[in-house]
């Protein structure tokens, strides 16, 4: 899952409007920015094999960024630290952080563990059925933006920034399912962190218009 990760960002924006886009966008993918440093740092690992159905990622060791006891630590700190900056809607962070182990939970094959070190590992394995793993991400991300363009309406303030951010994220997604070679794993770590920045750094540029359109 790619787009569909973002749902809960929009959700969390929408929610609560006072929150900076560019931390919901970022908290999305908190987990998988961790996931592709420890990669580049030789701490977890993976391997690519075109082989597999849905995703060519075997997910095999990623007991620090995305096992379950983890990834709860991860986004109750990062809750704990937007409380901090932005008061109690700073918990929607924390939510939306941990929101991406829970849909990993549905598309993984099970590569989860419970905790480092854990032998049991979770994952439901939607990437096996590609189609309805699509569909489901891009109906829970349409939803999403149904809503939050729909409350920025009756706010006054312009939609095209969103959907301008929402077509982005489109356009990323389609590269992403683009046949041919996937890269090595380091490069995969390397266009995973480029993507989400790309997408924060637009985040930051609806928040810009909003604040000047207020």
């Amino acid at each position: 899952m790619f787009a569909g990760h973002f749902a809960a960002s929009v959700v969390a924006k929408a929610a609560a409007p006072r929150l900076p886009f560019w931390a919901c966008v970022a908290a999305a993918q908190a987990l998988d920015y961790l996931w592709a440093g420890l990669i580049l740092a030789g701490v977890e690992k993976l391997r690519v094999d075109p082989a597999l159905i849905g995703s060519p990622l075997d997910l095999f060791h990623m007991p620090w960024s995305h096992s379950l006891a983890m990834a709860l630590l991860w986004s109750a700190l990062l809750g704990w630290l937007a409380v901090r900056r932005w008061g109690g809607a700073g918990w929607w962070i924390g939510a939306v952080a941990f929101s991406h182990w829970l849909a990993d939970l549905i598309v993984h094959r099970p590569d989860l563990p419970l905790w480092p070190g854990g032998e049991a590992r979770l994952g439901l394995g939607l990437w096996t059925l590609p189609e309805l793993a699509v569909t489901l991400e891009i109906g829970l991300l349409g939803l999403a933006m149904a809503w939050w363009t729909a409350r920025r309406a009756r706010a006054r303030l312009s939609v095209r920034p969103a959907l301008g951010w929402f077509v982005a994220l489109l356009v990323l997604a389609a590269i992403n399912e683009l046949p041919g070679d996937p890269p090595t794993p380091a490069g995969m770590a390397l266009l995973s962190l480029f993507a989400f920045t790309l997408l924060v750094g637009l985040a930051a540029l609806v928040d810009r218009a909003d604040a000047r359109r207020s």
